[in-house]
Formats: structure tokens, C-alpha cells, sequence
């Protein structure tokens, strides 16, 4: 009998991907189809989850075929990461002039990206205060102890090296093995790299022109193969979010998510209140918030299903630069370093929140000296941070362990950990993106005709 549900749940899927597919033949948007999948996601998990419940045997089983188009999309993004973010950088000193500015850019977008988590580490420690977050008052139960002692298994491993060997760590001794994205500081290894790189072609271009041009167009065809790779996986992305949703919802703990609501809800609001930050931000840059909420909908919706800003990489360079009007350099670099570099949810918010939260239980005064240490540690240690599954739980891995908090307490998370991390990611993924904008706005490159134009099918039309 659950064999025969399963194949029942199963079936309807294909025919709801079978209809997106429809909608594609039928010239549908791009972004029509992204919000159909994300619509009828959630109203298909719900169901499921109402008729089965989260842990009933044909729940699992239905959620690991799931897992092969929404876990399958996300691994096919994560093949494209690494050699993206190499390509892209590489590239992006290519399409820049000698001269023109280069280290102002790099400056701005640093700023930005680092100025804003240190905003981003504020509104989290107000939040938590605010809400009164106290994690020695969470029952623990069996999930979240385990969560617990693997966290701080991976602390005693981590925090073995001292402050200066976890900087050396950042360096790409081997970056063969950080293309794998083995170490947790692989991403920012492979920003660095291809930095060291797109040095080293500026100083050929200039001595040696001739060569220069040459390695120049050899990027670029290379940079071509792996555009056209972006593309044709984002093509999937309707059928991936409708997997993704629908899973997520049918699997989640409704009763964990109410016992931590309140949690939940001081995450959510302190995200929505870093969201609007940004859009000030980008009305006092002179640009129309309400543009860059539009043209951006569409990525961000993908990083909140998603979970992953890596996987979202594809879609943030092509919206900065088909519906915002930034060059291509600028937003090759925003997107790149945005994904190890300054990411407000995962690196800002969340572990500032974790360790007001924590401080309690290990009978640590919040002090105006603590809350300026959580900052300042929360800023260091946004260096590096991946942009895939993990990287809240590595920041705060290393927040909890500079203050000397019990890291083992941010197990009581796991239960609301893929509800909140939906948040934090799509407010990454909106902070590279307001980096390339305003760098671009600041730098005199931005395109105000594309950033103010109504018309922005470009995005869509390459992918549908």
C-alpha cells in the first residue's frame, strides 16, 4: 500500500513538471514559471505533509525521489560554482582597462560588502535582545543534542590553529584541491587564485600586448563554455524550486518550528529590517528601490528555495548585468567575492543573534564591551564564509569560539535551521548584488538606462 502511494506522489510530480514543461513550449516568462513552481510547491508539500505527516515512512521515501530533481538541480549548480567563480574573475580583469580605476572598484565593493555585515552584526544583536533570546531555555532533545555534539566536535577541530594559521588557511596553498571545494575555505581560496591570475594577465597585457591578447581571447572562449553551461542549467530552475519547495514543506517539523517560533520570528525580522537597510541604501546611491526590488525578485526568490548563493551565482551575474545596468567586470566581481566575503544572513545576522543567544546559558554578561567584540569577530571571521550549506554554522562555529561560548548550544537550531537559512540566504545573495550596483552607481559605470528601464525580459529570455 505505501509503495503504491509513493508511485501515486511520484506521478503527480511528473505532471506538474510535465505542465511547467507545457509552459515553456507555450513562451510562458521566465519568471512567471519560477513563481507557478514555487506556488504550486508549496501547496503540493502541504497536502503531502497534511495527508502522510513529516515522518511517516511514505514521507521519506517520497521525499528521496524528490531529492533527485530538487537536490539533482542544486548539485548540477554546484558542479558550475567553482569554475565559474574562477572564470568569472579571471574574466572580469579582462574586460577592465588598464588604469581605469581598478582599485577603486575593488575598494567600493569591499566596503560595501564588509560595511554592511558589520550593520548586518548590529541588527542582529538588537534582535536578539529585543526578543529576549535565551538559548538555556530550550529544551533539548535528542536531535538537537547530536546536532550539538558534532558542532562542537567541528569546533575543537577548527579552533586548533591559531588566529594567524586561520588566515593562512584563507591562501591557496593547493588550488587543484580547492577547485574540489574540500575545505571550508575553498570558495575564498579559488577568489584568490583567480585574482592572482587576473593580476598576472594586466602585467602581461601591459609588457606584452600581443600575448596579452591572445590569453585575452582564450578567456573569453573559455568564459563562453561555461555561460553556456549557466544557461542551460538554468533552464531547469522552475522544475528544481517546484522539487525543492514542495520537499522542504513536506519534511519540515511544524511542531519544532512552533516551539522555536519566536527564534524564527526574531530572524525573520531582523532579515526584513537588513533588507530595508539595503533598499535605503540604494535610494540614498540616487537609484529607485522599488526598480531594484523588481529586477531582483527573480534571484532572490531562487537563493530562498535554493539555500545555496553559490548556486544562485549564475543568476546574480546575469541580473546585475541584463536588468541593472552594471558592466560585466563589476558584477563578476561583486558576485564572486559576495559569495565568501561579508554574506549578511549567514555571516552578519545569524551568528551575532547565536552568540547574544548563547551568552546567557554560559552566565556571560552582555556588556557594551561584548557586543563590541561580537562585532568585530563577526566581521573577521565573514572572510571566507562558503556560500553553499554550512556556512552560517561555520561562522558561528567561530564566533562562539573567539568568545569563549559553548559552541555545542547551537544545536537547539537544527529543527528551523532550513526555515531560516531560506532568509539568510536570500539576503546574501541581495547584498552582492546591492555591492555591484552601488560600486557601479559610485564608480560612474552603472547603465541608468537598463537599471530604470520597464523592460527586462533579457534575463528570461536567455533561459526560457
Amino acid at each position: 500500500m505505501n509503495t503504491l502511494l509513493i508511485i501515486i506522489n511520484i506521478i503527480i510530480l511528473v505532471a506538474f513538471l510535465i505542465g511547467l514543461n507545457v509552459m515553456a513550449r507555450k513562451h510562458v516568462s521566465f519568471p512567471k514559471r519560477v513563481f507557478s513552481a514555487l506556488a504550486i510547491g508549496i501547496i503540493f508539500g502541504i497536502i503531502l505533509h497534511l495527508i502522510y505527516g513529516a515522518d511517516s515512512h511514505v514521507t521519506k521515501q517520497t521525499s528521496d525521489w524528490f531529492s533527485i530533481i530538487g537536490d539533482g538541480y542544486v548539485a548540477l549548480l554546484q558542479m558550475i560554482v567553482m569554475p565559474l567563480i574562477f572564470i568569472s574573475i579571471v574574466s572580469a580583469f579582462t574586460k577592465i582597462k588598464i588604469g581605469e580605476k581598478f582599485a577603486k572598484i575593488g575598494t567600493f565593493i569591499f566596503i560595501f560588502l564588509i560595511g554592511t555585515v558589520a550593520i548586518a552584526a548590529i541588527i542582529g544583536i538588537l534582535s536578539a535582545l529585543i526578543f529576549h533570546l535565551d538559548a538555556s531555555s530550550i529544551d533539548l532533545g535528542s536531535a538537537e543534542h547530536s546536532r550539538g555534539s558534532e558542532i562542537a566536535k567541528q569546533a575543537k577541530d577548527m579552533t586548533a590553529n591559531t588566529l594567524p594559521q586561520q588566515i593562512l588557511e584563507l591562501l591557496p596553498s593547493n588550488p587543484f584541491l580547492d577547485f574540489t571545494g574540500q575545505r571550508t575555505t575553498s570558495t575564498i581560496a579559488v577568489v584568490i587564485f583567480a585574482a592572482f591570475i587576473g593580476f598576472a594577465f594586466l602585467r602581461v597585457m601591459r609588457k606584452q600586448p600581443e600575448h596579452g591578447n591572445l590569453l585575452k581571447r582564450g578567456i573569453d572562449a573559455v568564459y563562453s563554455i561555461v555561460m553556456s553551461i549557466v544557461t542551460f542549467v538554468l533552464r531547469l530552475t522552475p522544475y528544481g524550486i517546484l522539487a525543492i519547495i514542495a520537499n522542504t514543506i513536506m519534511t519540515s517539523d511544524f511542531g519544532a518550528i512552533w516551539t522555536l517560533g519566536k527564534f524564527v520570528i526574531a530572524s525573520y525580522a531582523a532579515l526584513i529590517v537588513m533588507y530595508l537597510i539595503h533598499l535605503l541604501i540604494v535610494s540614498l546611491l540616487g537609484l529607485n528601490p522599488a526598480t531594484f526590488v523588481k529586477k531582483t525578485a527573480e534571484v532572490l526568490l531562487f537563493a530562498f528555495t535554493s539555500r545555496s548563493s553559490a548556486g544562485a551565482l549564475p543568476l546574480n551575474i546575469q541580473t546585475q548585468k541584463a536588468r541593472l545596468g552594471v558592466p560585466d567586470g563589476i558584477a563578476n566581481f561583486s558576485a564572486s567575492f559576495g559569495l565568501s566575503i561579508g554574506q549578511n544572513g549567514c555571516a552578519g545576522i545569524y551568528p551575532a543573534m547565536l552568540a547574544v543567544m548563547v551568552a546567557p546559558a554560559a552566565n556571560v554578561d552582555i556588556t557594551p564591551q561584548f557586543i563590541l567584540s561580537v562585532i568585530g569577530i563577526v566581521i573577521i571571521s565573514s572572510f571566507g564564509v562558503a556560500g553553499v550549506g554550512g556556512g552560517a554554522t561555520f561562522a558561528s562555529i567561530i564566533v562562539l569560539s573567539a568568545l569563549n561560548l559553548p559552541v555545542a548550544l547551537a544545536g537547539v537550531l537544527i529543527s528551523v535551521e532550513p526555515l531560516i537559512d531560506m532568509g539568510r540566504t536570500a539576503l546574501n545573495v541581495n547584498d552582492s548584488m546591492l555591492a555591484g550596483a552601488g560600486t557601479a552607481k559610485l564608480t560612474n559605470h552603472l547603465d541608468k538606462e537598463t537599471y530604470n528601464s520597464r523592460h527586462y525580459d533579457e534575463l528570461s529570455s536567455q533561459n526560457s
